[in-house]
This record gives structure tokens, C-alpha cells and sequence, in this order.
């Protein structure tokens, strides 16, 4: 199996394969779960990680439109 190539698993609707990624800081080749349009499902740390960007974001056009998101509660 190649990176980039899947195995699907009908019974569950998922595929798996692998690629190279980091993960808790050890970088290496990988098993990844797919959706079937390929995208592969984040793991827990790459989650966190896309959360704290996009509430950065949120943060950026508060403060644009003049808010200061941290008086906020």
C-alpha cells in the first residue's frame, strides 16, 4: 500500500491508509481513517490545534469591528 492509497472498510464506512504526519512531536509514517471522499480525519491534536486558529480569527474581526474580545464573558 502506497501513501495515499486506501483500504475501504464498507462495513463501517471508513478507509484506512497511511501517510507521514507528527504526532505527539514523534513524526513517522502513520494509519490515518479516510471519509470516502478521501479526506483524511484530523487527530485530536491537529483538531486543538485548527480550533485555537480559527478562535484567533474570531478574535482578529472582533477587534476589526472595534470589540475587545477578551472583556467579553
Amino acid at each position: 500500500m502506497q501513501p495515499g492509497n486506501f483500504v475501504w472498510l464498507s462495513e463501517i464506512g471508513l478507509a484506512i491508509g497511511y501517510e507521514r504526519g507528527t504526532y505527539q512531536g514523534i513524526t513517522r509514517d502513520w494509519l490515518y481513517w479516510y471519509d470516502k471522499q478521501g479526506i483524511r480525519y484530523l487527530t485530536p491534536e491537529e483538531r486543538a490545534i485548527a480550533a485555537e486558529q480559527r478562535a484567533d480569527r474570531f478574535a482578529q474581526e472582533l477587534r476589526k469591528l472595534g470589540i475587545d474580545p477578551d472583556s467579553l464573558s
